[in-house]
């Protein structure tokens, strides 16, 4: 089961009030299930993308939704490739059962092509992340810490997760540092995931990490909300007004780094153009 599944309270994309937002009911997906990624869209400006539990989803600036994948896979772990744009990475399961291994689109998620069973295969990535300090370097979460140095097509087993992974992100500073957003905390390795330590605020579950293409690491912690590693010198506090909510789910923009999308366990879709400091419902 998907750790994060803990934290999904529902099971169609609904709005919620944030701070100077509307009621709810804006852009409701009752045919939906969980959303398990989010990216920019790069076929059409100003979209974004939405991994589910029964296909790719594209959400548009006038809050409109259409079906973007052919099919209705269960997307799971699922990253945009830094080190091209208009390519997508994903793992997850097929309609008819079994596992899908890695999987790669080059047209904004419409047609997907295998590219690897992975390590021990073919594997279910939860949680996928490429490098962006090397986008050949791509790590997943499958029985352990898997590794790819090859931008997908090779993968090696690196050892043991920590307990309880939410999430994982790939350092922009560094290939071999690497992440993972856990129910105990915020755990960074520095050797590509053979070893790792607790950072961050301690006792609090990271239920969301993901690192931005100018060198910062934003990072939700429940109860306490959201925070940026700078550069990865020194936390920040960012916002606090989510209440009960978490953020699972989050992408930043990248030809503007401020601009902040996310996914919160309410699959609700919000965005921040101050780089999350404030936030509403996406495309208000």
């Amino acid at each position: 089961m998907n750790p994060c599944s803990a934290f999904i309270a529902a099971v169609s994309l609904v709005w919620v009030s944030f701070p100077g937002s509307s009621a709810a009911g804006d852009l409701a997906l009752t045919d939906i299930s969980h959303i398990h990624g989010i990216s920019f869209d790069a076929v059409k400006f100003g979209s974004v993308l939405l991994a589910t539990h029964y296909g790719v989803y594209r959400a548009k600036p006038d809050r409109t939704v259409e079906t973007v994948s052919e099919d209705a896979n269960d997307y799971m772990g699922f990253s945009s490739d830094p080190g091209n744009f208009g390519r997508l990475l994903a793992s997850g399961h097929p309609g008819q059962g079994g596992n899908l291994g890695v999987i790669a689109s080059t047209d904004g998620g419409a047609t997907w092509t295998k590219i690897s069973d992975g390590a021990g295969g073919p594997v279910d990535f939860h949680t996928i992340s490429v490098s962006l300090a090397d986008p050949k370097v791509i790590y997943g979460l499958f029985n352990g810490i898997q590794v790819s140095r090859d931008g997908g097509a090779g993968w090696t087993l690196v050892g043991p997760s920590p307990a309880q992974v939410i999430d994982l992100a790939a350092s922009a500073i560094d290939r071999d540092r690497v992440y993972a957003g856990t129910m105990a905390g915020l755990m960074r390795s520095v050797d590509g995931g053979f070893s790792w330590s607790l950072i961050g605020p301690s006792g609090r579950a990271a239920t969301m990490v993901e690192a931005t293409v100018e060198g910062s690491l934003y990072a939700f912690f429940a109860g306490a909300g959201l925070y940026r590693f700078a550069k990865e010198s020194s936390w920040q506090l960012l916002a606090t007004d989510f209440g009960e909510r978490h953020i699972l789910h989050l992408a930043a923009n990248p030809t503007d780094p401020q601009h902040l999308v996310a996914v919160t366990e309410e699959n609700a879709l919000i965005e921040s153009r101050d780089g999350g400091t404030t936030w509403q419902r996406f495309a208000e």
